[in-house]
């Protein structure tokens, strides 16, 4: 009879993955960054253990929203004052900030515990083709 694998926290080895999101639907590559960052992809997944990897997106600015959304979908936020709502259209949202449309995007598929929240440090978006992260090597993910 085979044992269960339960991963420890101390034995979690984290890789370094680059993700263009170029000509890519928004929420697939979302959808496909945060079962990175959750490790879900690995063999040795464990739920209750943080064992996902660091992933950097680039080209967040190229990435694509299908049908209508563009101009039909929102991004809503409150101030917590009386008549506080605010209320962005995702074309202008993709043309000031795609950064903060991608990490919205990837904070709506991550679990909202501690896990999740520690798995979203791990996670850097750029707009363009350049980003910091050289020295760790990432090794170009692909769907």
């Amino acid at each position: 009879m085979s044992k269960t694998f339960m991963a420890k926290p101390a034995e979690v080895q984290r890789k370094w993955y680059i993700v263009d999101a170029a000509n890519r639907p928004l929420g697939r590559t979302a959808a496909r960054v945060a079962d990175l960052l959750r490790g879900k992809l690995k063999p040795t997944f464990t739920p209750h253990v943080d064992c996902g990897d660091h992933v950097i997106v680039i080209n967040a600015d190229k990435a694509v929203l299908t049908g209508n959304k563009l101009n039909s979908k929102y991004y809503r936020r409150h101030t917590g004052y009386i008549g506080g709502l605010k209320e962005v259209k995702y074309s202008t949202l993709m043309n000031t900030r795609p950064e903060l449309a991608m990490e919205l995007a990837v904070k709506g598929m991550v679990p909202d515990t501690t896990i999740g929240r520690k798995a979203l440090t791990r996670l850097h978006i750029y707009a363009g083709e350049n980003y910091v992260q050289v020295a760790q090597k990432p090794e170009k993910y692909e769907f």
